[in-house]
């Protein structure tokens, strides 16, 4: 069976390297790039993110990260978040009272966790839908978090014919949107190329998903 092709957007993320290999230990055919041709054509596309909202969008910005992520979702072409890779899919983010336009696929804010310890950081258990492809056979494990701020609220209505979002939510202080799957978009809080072996089973169920599509 031919290796999905998977392209790392290499915009200058400081996790782009571990982030690649972990895809190919689930199961990809990887290329760090930030070609926008082989962006555009690869049959999945993961944005990773570590750092300041403003920095990444920045980053991202600097190699037309938002028009590629947008073409894609245009066409159904997946694409999948990490960490700060998901943080700025939404509208904004407010960091230190400073707000950021997002690349705006999702509404909301990304805000500060209330929690009486930040950053967040270490493993923690999600609770996600029973239906989820991300989370299929691995509901029940822990992932690695490393961050302060989150989105904390869902307010995208979808009506039929288009399906509801998978949410999958985590608790640190508040509960926060730890995973959402949106039809060719999904996303991740945590970071799965550091949550060991569950975490490249995520990968995996992500990668077996791009076979079918």
């Amino acid at each position: 069976m031919t290796q999905p092709s998977v392209v790392v957007l290499d915009y200058g993320s400081g996790n782009v390297h571990s982030a690649a290999k972990a895809l190919e230990a689930a199961g990809a055919r990887v290329e760090l790039t930030a070609d926008r041709r082989k962006a555009l054509d690869a049959d999945g596309l993961v944005v990773p993110g570590v750092g300041a909202f403003a920095a990444v969008v920045d980053a991202l910005n600097s190699v037309n990260g938002a028009e590629i992520v947008d073409r894609r979702l245009a066409g159904g072409r997946p694409v999948l978040g990490i960490c700060v890779g998901m943080q700025v899919l939404f509208e904004r983010g407010v960091e230190r009272g400073v707000e950021t336009e997002g690349l705006g696929e999702w509404p909301g804010s990304v805000t500060q966790l209330d929690a009486p310890i930040l950053p967040h950081m270490g493993w923690n258990t999600v609770d996600a839908p029973a239906d989820s492809v991300l989370f299929d056979g691995i509901g029940d494990e822990r992932f690695y978090f490393v961050h302060s701020y989150a989105a904390s609220n869902w307010s995208l209505e979808t009506t039929p014919p288009f399906p509801s979002p998978r949410l999958t939510w985590a608790e640190h202080g508040t509960r926060f949107l730890a995973a959402v799957e949106n039809g060719p978009l999904s996303a991740t809080q945590f970071h799965p190329e550091k949550s060991g072996a569950p975490g490249i089973r995520l990968l995996s169920n992500w990668i077996a998903a791009l076979r079918s599509e």
